[in-house]
């Protein structure tokens, strides 16, 4: 008695999918959606590049500011002398000088101040967006994740099935009951059912990879945990949501900041030409050797000298200046521009997010009833296949169909959950959905 190797291939599939299984569930570290995004944002490295972004922008603030405070320096301005006493480096050679100065008044450098103070907090407004598009990322790459963990089995069931039903074929046809050229059309559907599988488990390679980069974990080690995913809430439609995302958008804040700096720069360019008060300061211990007594009056020259005052300028006429004021006002004028286009930019992806939720919702709703007619016809096609009055090719293609149905009830669910995601990161509620999960 021979036999085929057909016959055999499928006992041994289902053993190849026990211990796949069985190593994954041995290996894996089940990770909560919460954690796997509160590893992502300790983890990313976009991240910790909007922190240095932040303490750059704070750092250049903090030069602007500083400038009010008397810097000080100490050195000395030693050499030799050969006649009158020359200045080395706009200073008297001394054996100690000790320098202070500071801006006392000074409007231009006022207005530079609030115009770094406003960078730095636009700087901190774009990683909290950097940080929301991180979350979302996360979000995306494990429910999608999950979904094809939860698909895979149902794949590979549905291969299993085609594989037997090939099997049967093969039966049927060296028995003369059924023509040849069904052969083919088995092979097919098993092949197509091989294809699903492979495309299952190299998203969920590929997905759990991701994953991996994204929260620092071992890529071998991470699976899903469906439970920890909270339910969606529902979409309120009639909600104002472009308002809404104009209202609390990092991008707007951003631009509406950057705005409000450079019109601060605008306005220390021009005030750059008023008045200035500066705080003056110097004490120098002179020597003997550079031939200081000899060109002053007898009697008159002492080692200690200090001079303290304050330095006033009017810089009433500077072309460059000018200049530089100008180009300053159309910057500001670009940046307002700048504010408008982001909200409109913000407004109509906000209401184009809205828009897909809901025709998302519909094409579901479509897949679902899709889904249940084909599962009735394939119940309807076993009861007649007990019955006998169904041919096998007619049950083939009601359990095609079953499957098919099946995987575009999935692709539909995962698209939409897609969308609603968006639109909670639009809206601003994505972190705190986030939070409500286990």
């Amino acid at each position: 008695m021979s036999i085929s190797f057909r016959c055999v291939r499928f006992p041994i599939l289902l053993f190849i999918i026990f211990v796949q299984v069985l190593s994954a569930l041995v290996s894996a570290e089940p990770i909560s959606l919460k954690s796997a995004v509160e590893l992502a944002v300790s983890h990313s490295a976009v991240v910790g590049t909007g922190k240095d972004d932040e303490q750059r922008a704070f750092a250049t603030y903090l030069e602007t500011r500083d400038q009010f405070v008397p810097q000080l320096a100490v050195g000395s301005g030693l050499g030799a002398t050969w006649g009158f006493p020359l200045s080395l480096e706009n200073a008297a050679p001394s054996i100690l000088n000790v320098n202070a100065q500071s801006s006392l008044i000074s409007p231009g450098l006022r207005e530079f101040t609030r115009a770094a103070k406003a960078e730095w907090q636009a700087t901190t407004i774009q990683s909290k967006d950097q940080r929301n598009q991180l979350v979302q990322d996360a979000v995306l790459t494990y429910i999608e994740l999950s979904k094809w963990e939860s698909l895979i089995d149902h794949l590979r069931q549905e291969q299993a099935d085609a594989l037997r039903m090939e099997n049967i074929v093969d039966q049927r046809i060296r028995e003369g009951v059924d023509n040849p050229l069904e052969r083919n059309q088995a092979r097919l559907t098993t092949a197509q059912a091989h294809l699903r599988v492979a495309e299952a488990q190299g998203s969920i390679d590929v997905l759990r990879e991701r994953l991996a980069q994204i929260t620092g974990l071992n890529t071998a080690s991470i699976v899903t945990e469906p439970a920890s995913i909270p339910g969606l809430p529902e979409a309120k439609l009639e909600e104002d949501a472009p308002a809404k995302a104009v209202q609390i958008s990092p991008l707007v804040q951003t631009a509406e900041t950057h705005a409000v700096a450079a019109g601060f720069r605008a306005r220390g360019e021009h005030r750059a030409m008023w008045p200035t008060v500066d705080f003056a300061a110097q004490y120098a211990l002179l020597s003997t050797f550079n031939n200081y007594e000899n060109y002053f009056r007898a009697g008159s020259f002492q080692p200690n000298n200090a001079t303290v005052g304050i330095v006033i300028r009017f810089p009433f006429f500077s072309l460059a200046q000018h200049a530089r004021a100008q180009g300053a006002d159309a910057d500001l004028i670009h940046a307002k521009k700048q504010v408008q286009i982001t909200k409109d930019q913000v407004s109509v992806e906000a209401l184009r997010l809205q828009r897909t939720v809901e025709q998302l919702q519909a094409a579901r709703e479509v897949a679902d009833i899709s889904n249940q007619i084909a599962q009735s016809n394939l119940e309807a096609m076993k009861i007649r296949m007990d019955a006998g009055t169904a041919t096998l090719h007619e049950a083939v293609d009601a359990r095609t169909q079953a499957g098919e149905r099946y995987d575009v009830l999935q692709d539909a669910d995962f698209q939409l959950e897609r969308a609603r995601i968006n639109l909670l990161r639009a809206t601003g509620e994505l972190e705190s959905w986030v939070e409500t999960g286990k």
